[in-house]
């Protein structure tokens, strides 16, 4: 198979939004505002009124005069007639990620009151809560996907969360709901419970997508003077390594990880140093650290700090903001998702980024966009699972492969007693009972 690695499709509508509300309290209820052109319009988030069905409803300039509005940027929006916003409300899916790291002194109080809110919503995902806060990816038509994170927003340990959403083409992107109690925001080995998470001077330093952008150009700059990637500085992926297959900032080291529990940057042995990106690094060696949304560096910076490294750096907000604000400067491929997705190229945070074909170099000395059973060049950045149930691999495979080893990621699992049949196209595999009758029977 000959290598093709055309440049990613633009997903057809596909668009993400970094949600900042503004709010005014009321007596009674509460208020965003809204200007266009012509006129002006505010949100009512009364409490009389049924939270699933608010609007937004035409104000006078007396109206407004009364409620003291001075809209800033914050407050800003663009409006829609009712009817057209409740259309694109009612027929657009999206997948809205957000995390927060806050003192929650009842958790099993705040997931009961979230699943109260939750009833009647139609929306799918993973939404984790306790003590050191909250842990959000989910999927839903608009209208309730955004009621949602804006009744989270309405407490002030949530007001500034960063919100990112993201297109749905197909509809959910997950298959349901796990609302609950959770010992660890995110899985490390030995749990974070004990991490000093909430201390914002013991996580790594934010920087700004535009700021994160200057350092890479910066660091590559360096790079090419000196011939030595670690001079000054290291790019450090905190993700797994079949994520940084299908994309990465240029310049970073592949994690020699499969999961994210057994990370163990700056923490290694003597017998696995050499895959080791921090070891014998100088503790004041300026660190930057990204990964997809962000929780998995500030988690991981803890620990790093607690090792003595000073010069700690975060993506804020991880790959999805930076796409969303810079486009793929320095980004090579697409970025992993965690959801039924997989795979989204850069046009789907900013589509006006790539504007034609491109073509990316790929090298032969890594598995970059490379087929995990021959080592051919992919022409599809996508992960599929292995047919083999009991196996389940996630890899990266050309289609020769695809149609050789009958779906699966060696000639052992071929051989396998529960096999799926061959996924076509960008799909994912359900539930093994949706099959099982289908292979009693063949």
């Amino acid at each position: 198979m000959s290598g093709c690695f055309p440049a990613p499709a633009v997903i057809s509508g596909a668009a993400v939004t970094q949600i900042v509300w503004g709010r005014r309290k009321h007596p009674v209820s509460q208020f965003s505002f809204c200007s266009s052109t012509s006129s002006w319009l505010v949100y009512n988030h009364s409490k009389h009124h049924d939270r699933r069905r608010r609007r937004w409803l035409p104000i006078s300039e007396e109206r407004r005069a009364g409620f003291g509005v001075g809209v800033s940027l914050q407050q800003q929006c663009d409006c829609e007639s009712e009817s057209e916003n409740e259309g694109r409300e009612d027929n657009e899916w999206v997948v809205v990620n957000f995390y927060q790291f806050v003192m929650i002194e009842d958790a099993e109080g705040e997931v009961a009151k979230h699943l109260r809110f939750l009833e009647g919503l139609d929306i799918r995902g993973r939404i984790y809560v306790n003590e050191q806060g909250i842990n959000a990816q989910y999927s839903g038509p608009r209208r309730d996907a955004v009621a949602y994170v804006e009744w989270v927003r309405e407490d002030e340990r949530f007001a500034d969360v960063l919100v990112q959403i993201s297109a749905a083409p197909n509809g959910h992107a997950f298959p349901k709901l796990k609302l609950r109690y959770k010992p660890s925001l995110v899985q490390l080995e030995g749990g974070i419970s004990h991490l000093p998470l909430l201390d914002p001077a013991m996580r790594a330093t934010p920087l700004a997508p535009s700021e994160w952008r200057k350092r890479l150009e910066a660091v590559n700059t360096a790079d090419a003077v000196t011939q030595n990637p670690n001079a000054d500085s290291i790019l450090l992926d905190v993700r797994n390594g079949y994520e940084w297959d299908i994309g990465h900032f240029s310049g970073a080291q592949r994690p020699d990880v499969d999961c994210f529990r057994s990370t163990s940057f700056g923490l290694s042995q003597p017998e696995v140093i050499a895959a080791d990106p921090l070891a014998n690094v100088d503790r004041e060696t300026d660190i930057l650290m990204y990964c997809t949304g962000g929780i998995r560096c500030d988690v991981y910076s803890t620990i790093l700090r607690q090792q003595g490294f000073q010069n700690l750096y975060t993506l804020k907000g991880g790959v999805s903001h930076y796409l969303k604000n810079e486009g793929p400067v320095k980004w090579v491929g697409n970025l992993f998702v965690f959801d039924s997705r997989l795979s989204l190229p850069p046009a789907t945070y900013m589509p006006e980024a790539i504007t034609e074909p491109s073509r990316v170099v790929v090298s032969e000395n890594n598995t970059f966009a490379r087929c995990y059973i021959c080592g051919l060049q992919v022409c599809e950045l996508r992960h599929r699972n292995c047919a083999n149930l009991d196996c389940n691999l996630l890899y990266l495979c050309c289609m020769n492969c695809v149609e050789n080893l009958r779906g699966c990621c060696c000639s052992k699992c071929t051989t396998a007693p529960r096999l799926r049949p061959v996924l076509q196209g960008p799909h994912r595999y359900e539930k093994w009972h949706r099959y099982r009758d289908l292979i009693s029977q063949t």
